[in-house]
């Protein structure tokens, strides 16, 4: 935030002692902290306040949900890819999402009815 260094703060401490005097400095130091703190707090209070009106916990949780989805289809697209190169299929899906065609022979129709039949 602030970039101080330890000589400046020496020396910001040696003219608040000559300045305020060895006697009032405790009573100076402890008053300043309080404040301080009370201004802390009081900043603390009020971003908190507009991150509820804002609804910043929402915008976040969000975000984060669909970095996780995007995470989940990226790993989901390297599966099906890896899935594909072992089973020596090198077609690619369309670009338009589509499912790649099954070119198996598929069973006629009347013996899936006779199979169904049996059970």
């Amino acid at each position: 935030m602030f970039d101080v260094s330890f000589s400046e703060l020496l020396l910001i401490a040696v003219i608040a002692l000559v300045v305020i005097g060895p006697k009032r400095l405790p009573e100076t130091i402890r008053f300043a902290g309080l404040w301080f703190g009370r201004i802390k707090r009081g900043l603390s209070r009020a971003y908190q306040e507009m991150d509820r009106e804002l609804g910043l916990d929402d915008i976040r949780r969000q975000l984060h949900n669909e970095d996780v989805l995007r995470s989940i289809e990226d790993h989901k697209r390297k599966v099906e890819a890896e899935i594909r190169a072992s089973l020596g299929d090198t077609a690619e899906p369309s670009a338009s999402g589509a499912e790649p065609v099954d070119d198996r022979p598929q069973p006629p129709p009347a013996a899936i009815k006779e199979d169904r039949a049996d059970d």
